[in-house]
């Protein structure tokens, strides 16, 4: 691959280990020389980079084909792979060591809980998701005792422990679930009579922390765990979709401001 001037990627028309086709690009309309994806849409490298890059600035590392297919008029949704993105969108040196530093982040952030111990500054994994004191090995062989922090406050850990909610010492709290109980209201236009729904949300499968932009119908997908899930009444959208539609509350109307966090149960 090529490219032409210093801010455009371009692909070689005489690379012969693309497929290249005579249509414009499912991406972006207006670009000329596109080759095929193994879904079958059209790219350029330059949309193509734009498009995934977007979908990692969103916490996604899943790159899926936002394409609409002529036939059901629905988004194409395929899984392209890491690989076939790097070469089909012909990644420099520079983007390969952003896009795989971030897949790295996310996915480990997907499969395992980590936090930065305040003592050697290295990640530990929370198996136990009940409990807020977590041992970092580490700190516990350097100081020849066991070494404990808070992975809410961060700090080393202070009174009886396990524990679920705080530890002892001052200003351990749940910041994210303050943030729950006491954020302000927000409407979806959209969406028929919701002008007062809590603005943020924790994902009812995995707790993480989510807001709507205001924009399209009432159902989110998590950026963790990549469920989908209804905004206004926190079910998982195939039921809440059973009384309702996208764009008409379900049954239940608007669930209130949560007052706990779903702890992710991944089995």
């Amino acid at each position: 691959m090529t490219s032409q001037d210093e801010d455009e990627k371009r692909y070689d028309p005489n690379d012969s280990t693309l497929t290249f086709v005579n249509r414009q690009d499912d991406l972006d309309p207006l670009c000329s020389l596109v080759a095929e994806m193994s879904c079958g849409h059209a790219v350029t490298a330059e949309s193509l980079t734009g498009w995934c890059r977007s979908l990692l600035d969103q916490g996604q590392y899943r790159f899926k084909c936002p394409a609409i297919n002529d036939d059901t008029l629905e988004k194409c949704d395929a899984v392209w792979s890491y690989p076939e993105v790097r070469r089909l969108a012909a990644l420099t040196v520079e983007e390969m060591a952003y896009f795989e530093e971030r897949i790295a982040q996310l996915a480990a952030r997907e499969y395992c809980d980590l936090r930065t111990c305040p003592g050697c500054k290295t990640y530990v994994e929370r198996e136990d998701l009940t409990n807020l004191s977590v041992m970092c090995t580490i700190c516990t062989t350097d100081n020849n005792e066991v070494y404990e922090f808070c992975c809410q406050c961060l700090r080393p850990w202070e009174g009886r422990a396990p524990r679920s909610d705080r530890c002892d010492n001052d200003g351990c709290a749940n910041h994210d679930l303050e943030l729950l109980k006491n954020c302000k209201t927000t409407d979806l236009p959209q969406v028929q009579g919701i002008d007062a729904c809590p603005s943020i949300r924790a994902c009812p499968t995995c707790g993480e922390i989510v807001e709507h932009d205001q924009t399209g119908c009432k159902n989110v997908i998590c950026p963790r765990c990549q469920k989908e899930f209804c905004f206004v009444c926190l079910k998982l959208t195939p039921e809440c979709l059973r009384t309702s539609s996208y764009f008409i509350p379900c049954s239940d109307g608007v669930a209130p401001r949560q007052t706990s966090i779903p702890v992710w149960c991944r089995n």
